[in-house]
């Protein structure tokens, strides 16, 4: 059974930072696309940052890049996303997504996603 488990989100100010993870169980992160995205209250689900399969190629949705850096220790099949600099428009719920290239129900990037954690609650006041 495939489990994805996000920590480290957090209340912060503007301006500072926030390292989350994402242990994945069941599940081998270096053969797949992971994926980090977000919800603000009131708003959409919204992709933040993926890493391909391997974890050579990433993209970044606009608002993020430069700030933050999605990464991956296939050791301890582990995502991580570092985001610094945040600011009050990245407050929202933060998820971390794996790909099911069969099944997902979720398109983004060209991958889709269905597996999801939980998530973590990231605030940033200004």
């Amino acid at each position: 059974q495939v489990q994805l488990v996000e920590s480290g989100g957090g209340s912060v100010q503007a301006g500072g930072s926030l390292r989350l993870s994402c242990a994945v169980s069941g599940y081998t992160t270096s053969r797949n696309s992971m994926a980090w995205f977000r919800r603000a209250p009131g708003k959409e689900r919204e992709g933040v940052a993926i890493i391909y399969s391997r974890g050579v190629t990433t993209y970044y949705v606009d608002s993020v890049k430069g700030r933050f850096s999605i990464s991956l220790d296939s050791a301890k099949n582990t995502v991580y996303m570092q985001m610094n600099s945040l600011k009050p428009e990245d407050s929202g719920m933060y998820y971390c997504a794996a790909e099911d290239p069969l099944y997902g129900p979720i398109w983004w990037r060209d991958v889709r996603f269905g597996y999801w954690g939980q998530g973590t609650q990231v605030t940033v006041s200004s």
